[in-house]
């Protein structure tokens, strides 16, 4: 989600600087489609490559996600259609996906 900073010091609101605020909804969406080969890299390194700074969990999660394409990215196949990970990456970015639903869902509880 596009968020904007407002600044209302001088009486008139003005725009600082637009910023993303990525919600557990974003990383999820993202995990699944890296789940059936549907994302591409860049969209992949925009989202997990830019800090989750107003929520803690979220970017340890973040971090994991990132951790993983370190391990078992294979960058050189989404071009051929193929996971963005590879079969152990696929599998522990599965368990990383069904970890933050649940907590997700707990937490809407």
């Amino acid at each position: 989600m596009l968020t904007s900073d407002w600044c209302g010091d001088t009486g008139i609101d003005e725009l600082k600087h637009p910023r993303y605020r990525t919600e557990p909804k974003d990383l999820l969406a993202l995990f699944d489609k890296a789940l059936n080969s549907q994302v591409s890299e860049t969209e992949w390194n925009a989202i997990i490559g830019y800090p989750i700074r107003h929520n803690e969990y979220l970017d340890g999660i973040r971090r994991r996600a990132a951790h993983l394409m370190e391990q078992h990215g294979r960058r050189w196949m989404i071009a051929q259609g193929k996971p963005l990970l590879n079969e152990e990456g696929q599998a522990e970015l599965k368990a990383l996906r069904d970890h933050l639903a649940a907590h997700t869902a707990l937490r809407q509880q």
